[in-house]
């Protein structure tokens, strides 16, 4: 077995990880997962969480909204909607992702079929600002 995996997370706006890491923590739409190096392929969907990697030069966190983590043996891969490094985020930043959840609840108010993803997604907004103590 493996000791590393190469991790990469990216978001629209840039490349924020690029580095060897031995676990990665993962807020997956159905829980959170732990890849490790040797982990069977998957592909999963996230949902606003914590992104915790755990390498040999450290641990870092990262502020997730959303996106697709693809995880192969050596190596995981995370497309993020909106990721920031956890040092980074402010209850500003915070406020910021519950009121653009708020808008899209309140729009999905006229699609009753979108309606429960939105609400859900106001939800984890205001969870993972408690969670962070912000």
């Amino acid at each position: 077995m493996a000791d590393t995996m190469q991790f990469d997370l990216v978001s629209p706006e840039r490349s924020l990880a690029s580095l060897q890491v031995s676990a990665v923590q993962i807020p997956g739409a159905d829980g959170d997962m732990t890849a490790m190096p040797d982990h069977a392929p998957t592909i999963t969907t996230l949902r606003p969480g914590i992104l915790r990697i755990e390498g040999p030069e450290g641990s870092s966190e990262y502020l997730v909204t959303g996106g697709f983590a693809e995880i192969g043996a050596g190596s995981l891969s995370v497309l993020a909607e909106k990721a920031t490094p956890v040092s980074e985020v402010t209850r500003a930043h915070i406020d910021e992702l519950i009121a653009e959840a708020r808008a899209s609840h309140e729009a999905a108010q006229a699609h009753p079929s979108i309606v429960d993803e939105a609400a859900k997604l106001l939800a984890d907004m205001e969870a993972l600002g408690t969670h962070m103590s912000l």
